[in-house]
Parts: structure tokens; sequence; C-alpha cells
């Protein structure tokens, strides 16, 4: 029992860098997507966004994991796909290589 009490005495010293790292384990296991939006949400979001900037008109959007789709009637200008692009960037986090503008059919 005197040496279970020593090992726990020992311990005692280590108590909050403990706490700290149990809190920490404890924040990078919930969902990082916590901002309270569903995807569906976001898709939607964005389209109404793009939808209003000038030189896009109508847009479909698609985000998964792993990047975005954009498809619009204003695609084949460089300077609207490059205003897309860094507003979905700006939005998700995503870099360029992640992010695709593609012209809608007509």
């Amino acid at each position: 029992m005197t040496e279970l009490r020593e090992k726990l005495g020992k311990l005692e010293k280590f108590k909050y860098p403990l706490l700290v790292l149990i809190l920490g384990v404890t924040l990078m296991l919930l969902p990082a997507g916590s901002s309270g939006h569903a995807e569906g949400d976001t898709d939607a979001l964005l389209r109404q966004v793009l939808s209003c900037s000038e030189g896009v008109g109508e847009a479909q959007v698609i985000v998964s994991e792993n990047g975005v789709v954009v498809v619009c009637r204003g695609a084949e200008d460089a300077k609207v796909r490059l205003d897309i692009i860094r507003a979905i960037g700006s939005y998700t986090g995503f870099g360029s290589d992640k992010i695709t503008v593609l012209k809608m059919a007509d």
C-alpha cells in the first residue's frame, strides 16, 4: 500500500500537464466541421453567393472532403474563373488545385 502511495505522490506533480494533454486529445477528437452548417447548406450558400457575383450567372456547386466543383454560365471568362477560385479558396481553405470550375452547358 505504501508503494502505491509513493507512485501516486510522484504522479501528483504531473497532474496539470496530464490534464492539459487529456483536454487536447479530447478537442482533437471533436468533428472538424463543427460550424453548424451541413454540407448541403455549404453548397447552397456558395451557389447563392456565386450566382450573385458579376459574370458568374447561374451556378451549381458541389463541396466534398477532397475539393469543390463549380459549374456556371460565366466559366468561359478567365477573370470570372479566377474570381471563383479565389472566393471558394477563401471560404473553404482549399487550394486552387482542389477547385474545378466548369462551363455550364447551354
